[in-house]
């Protein structure tokens, strides 16, 4: 039985201003018209498997959840992290809950944000795979390298196991550009893609065996766990003492037991816009244009716009990215340094690297259309047969004014409907509801006014979602 485990932990902190915290790259639509999870998951459909594992961070599973809901898919388990513990942790999870579910299945670990192209080489990799992990081999798969490449750790290939697969003979971290030119011209590389295959119970052993404290904490961890009908919550205070390690320090570069099988499939990380601009189809003047451009006498770029016209002139080789709050203009020779950006965003205590103008939410989301000293603006969509949490702000009042549909309102003791251009007022500390009791989106305008304004303001009594935060 081959589970698959899809790890979402990731940031994607190098496609800001798109990728941002609250919401990162694996669960945007950067390649087709799903998201790089949805992707992921559509991708398992040449594979015989069992539901798959979701492992995400706790903030993002709603995300995880509505995405499956749109696809009409089903998970096997959604394990929640408290917070991020990189990889090893993360598979031990999902290797405990694997073992509960099924007898001793093998674990496909697969990232949630990656790309790849070509599925059959991907499907004919799998399956060489699986027969080196049923004879307790701990396989990685070894991305053919197309060029020399520094945004990539390497596998240097031992010796033949069979006429598909070798041994793992040592990792490699990123090199500079004349060391990975070696590497590539020697034939003997491939880049570390993060993909594994390895029998659940020989995980188990061999990072009980390698980093006693991962497997030890990981275990806790579940143990008192704390399950609901939709996700695995893991506990905070003993996950939080698992090193941050990933599973190829952890365990593949310590391992006596590891493989590589060979993969040449049009796999891409997608880590940056540089990498981006290269997996997607261009036009003729080696341009991708995402949204409303005029580009004159411009080659080799990357523009996308959410919102705005981007006019562009005698441009090369650039990146152009508009978001619904940021815009970016870099050159793709510096899409790495993206990540110092978000760092420097961090370092100034703002929330742009955080959070979108339009913030998701189990019920919805919401959009931040103005804002001043004492007043906030939003725009609220619910969607049928959901509600916001029963709650009290303690600095500011609200209105409400809806624009589309019907709404279900609940002001201390009173509950009233109101519909399209009715409106109602909320004092401060007073306990409120917003619900959609229609079959179409629920769309209303809210407008704040008080001393404070920040999301935080908010004092929960009841949650059909389990929010307290």
């Amino acid at each position: 039985m081959i589970v698959p485990v899809i790890l979402c932990g990731g940031s994607g902190t190098r496609l800001w201003p798109q990728s941002r915290q609250a919401y990162p790259k694996q669960f945007l639509s950067l390649t087709s018209e799903n998201s790089m999870f949805q992707e992921t998951l559509l991708r398992l459909d040449g594979v015989e498997h069992a539901e798959p594992i979701i492992v995400c961070n706790a903030q993002h599973r709603f995300i995880v959840s509505e995405q499956l809901r749109q696809m009409d898919l089903q998970a096997g388990a959604i394990v929640l992290e408290p917070l991020a513990r990189n990889t090893a942790p993360a598979i031990s999870l999902a290797a405990q809950k694997a073992l509960e579910l099924h007898d001793d299945p093998v674990l496909l670990v697969l990232a949630a944000d990656h790309l790849i192209s070509d599925l059959e080489p991907f499907f004919l990799a799998i399956d060489r795979a699986k027969t080196l992990a049923d004879s307790g081999f701990m396989v990685t798969f070894g991305i053919t390298p197309q060029k020399p490449e520094t945004g990539y750790g390497y596998i240097y290939a031992g010796n033949r196991i069979d006429d598909h697969s070798f041994k793992i003979d040592s990792f490699k971290e990123k090199p500079d550009y004349a060391t990975a030119c070696e590497y590539v011209d020697s034939g003997d590389y491939f880049w570390n893609s993060g993909m594994f295959m390895f029998k659940a119970s020989v995980f188990r052993q061999q990072l009980a065996d390698f980093a006693p404290v991962i497997a030890a904490s990981a275990d806790l961890a579940f143990k008192n766990s704390e399950s609901d009908s939709h996700f695995i919550h893991v506990d905070e205070t003993a996950f939080a003492a698992c090193p941050d390690e990933s599973v190829d320090n952890a365990v593949m570069e310590l391992t006596e037991q590891g493989a590589i099988i060979p993969l040449d499939a049009g796999w891409s990380d997608v880590g940056s816009w540089d990498a981006l601009w290269e997996a997607l189809d261009k036009d003729e003047n080696s341009n991708v244009v995402k949204g409303e451009a005029i580009t004159l006498d411009t080659k080799g770029c990357y523009i996308s716009s959410e919102r705005s016209l981007i006019a562009t002139a005698g441009l090369e080789n650039l990146v152009i990215v508009e978001s619904d709050d940021s815009i970016l203009v870099a050159h793709k020779d510096s899409a790495q340094s993206v990540k110092a950006i978000v760092k420097t965003l961090d370092s100034q205590g703002g929330s742009k690297h955080k959070v979108h103008r339009k913030v998701f939410r189990p019920w919805g989301h919401y959009d931040s259309i103005d804002a001043g000293k004492r007043f906030q603006v939003k725009r609220i969509c619910v969607k049928p047969g959901h509600r916001l949490s029963l709650q009290m702000h303690h600095h500011r009042a609200e209105h409400w004014i809806v624009v589309k549909g019907t709404a279900l309102i609940t002001r201390g003791e009173e509950t009233e409907l109101l519909t399209e251009n009715q409106s109602t007022y909320i004092p401060v500390g007073v306990k409120h509801r917003l619900e959609n009791p229609g079959k179409v989106n629920l769309e209303i305008i809210e407008v704040q006014s008080g001393s404070y304004l920040q999301e935080d303001d908010i004092v929960r009594f009841d949650d059909i979602y389990g929010r307290t935060d």
